[in-house]
């Protein structure tokens, strides 16, 4: 099996994810939820991925906050959006799974809410891992969402499942 990342893939991902309209219209046919959020990727590249996410009239709870599902979506896409960058168009294909989520609130979010997710390197390490041996591997993801203060909002953690795929 294959062991090296095709870099004009990761390019295509980094270009497109990180372009405003191209991202919104992929969100629109592909995550309507997240269109309608108004979610969008700041960053992303060989080291992490920043998503950001705003407090409006369709993201609020009644507490006069951004409801907890949103921010969910908005760590998940952290994370997701790395992933995304190292499997699209490989091959083998790389088949990919949330295995698992926790978060911690310790902040009410009342404006726009950043997360970032660092483990770029790990989850760059677990493609080649499941692309190389065939072998599904969790890859356990870490991601904090701080307001436009930057205080901390919210923790988040994501464990994703990843196997390549046989032919």
């Amino acid at each position: 099996m294959a062991s090296e990342l095709n870099p004009e893939h990761i390019a295509y991902i980094q270009k497109n994810f990180t372009n405003s309209v191209k991202f919104r219209m992929a969100m629109f046919n592909m995550l309507p939820m997240g269109w309608l959020s108004g979610m969008k990727v700041t960053e992303l590249n060989d080291q992490q991925c920043s998503v950001t996410v705003p407090y409006k009239r369709w993201n609020k709870n009644p507490f006069r906050s951004t409801f907890w599902a949103v921010l969910g979506m908005a760590a998940e896409m952290s994370s997701g959006a790395l992933l995304v960058m190292y499997t699209h168009k490989q091959k083998p294909s790389v088949a990919m799974l949330v295995a698992d989520c926790k978060g911690e609130f310790h902040k009410k979010a009342t404006d726009v809410t950043t997360f970032t997710c660092k483990d770029a390197a790990k989850i760059k390490a677990a493609i080649l891992e499941t692309m190389e041996t065939g072998e599904g591997v969790l890859i356990p993801c870490q991601m904090e969402g701080h307001n436009q203060a930057g205080e901390l909002v919210a923790k988040f953690s994501f464990t994703w499942s990843v196997k390549a795929r046989s032919k």
